[in-house]
């Protein structure tokens, strides 16, 4: 199945350049272009691309905002919203807590090579994660400067069985599902089963909105 991909991006040269490493993979189709958010929503609404690409500083409307409206469901007639990868100049972006508080997948830095880019297409296509150890580090840190937890109920935790609470705070602290099912003992397929259901019972989209969660809702702390 070909992945199809809108870039959103005021730059001409990024545009061009990731058009071309992406649709130069068998798997992979570029479908749209846009040189500001605004614009960018108004493609993804006719295209229905599978990823987009989105940069996080444009004119006009940015890329959080646009991303926000995006998965918010504004301007939707239904059916799925695409997985969105912001693009950044460096991972340690001032905008990286606010893009995964939108529902950001994931991050790409603009100078990634071909093989990365088309990686990271696949892998938040796939409906994966693409959060580098220093995105989580950078994330932790955010959390550590603000405080302590934002939300103030744990209700919803009530919800998950011991495991599931258990893999919500491991995922929290940046490790993978193979990580996770070798610190557990358990099949990495199990670990995915239970942060699935995670994700399920707390009405949550995916890992990074995941890990927001669990420090918002003080399960996990910053230096734990």
């Amino acid at each position: 199945m070909t992945v199809r991909v809108v870039i959103v991006d005021d730059q001409g040269m990024v545009r061009t350049g990731f058009g071309v490493l992406l649709n130069a993979q068998p798997d992979i189709e570029v479908v749209g272009e846009a040189v500001n958010g605004e614009e960018g929503l108004r493609r993804v609404a006719e295209l229905r691309p599978d990823v987009v690409l989105m940069d996080v500083r444009m004119p006009v409307m940015d890329g959080l905002e646009a991303t926000r409206r995006l998965l918010d469901g504004h301007g939707e007639d239904g059916g799925d919203p695409p997985k969105v990868l912001m693009l950044t100049t460096f991972d340690l972006d001032d905008y990286v807590y606010e893009a995964l508080r939108a529902g950001a997948s994931g991050f790409l830095l603009k100078d990634a090579s071909a093989g990365e880019l088309a990686d990271a297409v696949r892998i938040v296509a796939a409906g994966d994660a693409l959060l580098s150890p220093s995105i989580t580090r950078r994330l932790i840190a955010e959390f550590s400067r603000l405080g302590g937890p934002r939300a103030p109920s744990r209700k919803r935790l009530e919800d998950l069985t011991e495991r599931e609470t258990e893999v919500l705070g491991l995922v929290a602290r940046g490790l993978s599902n193979g990580e996770i099912a070798a610190k557990l003992v358990v099949a990495e397929q199990t670990v995915k089963t239970h942060f699935g259901r995670v994700l399920m019972k707390l009405a949550l989209r995916d890992r990074p909105q995941a890990i927001v969660y669990a420090y918002e809702v003080g399960l996990v702390r910053p230096g734990d």
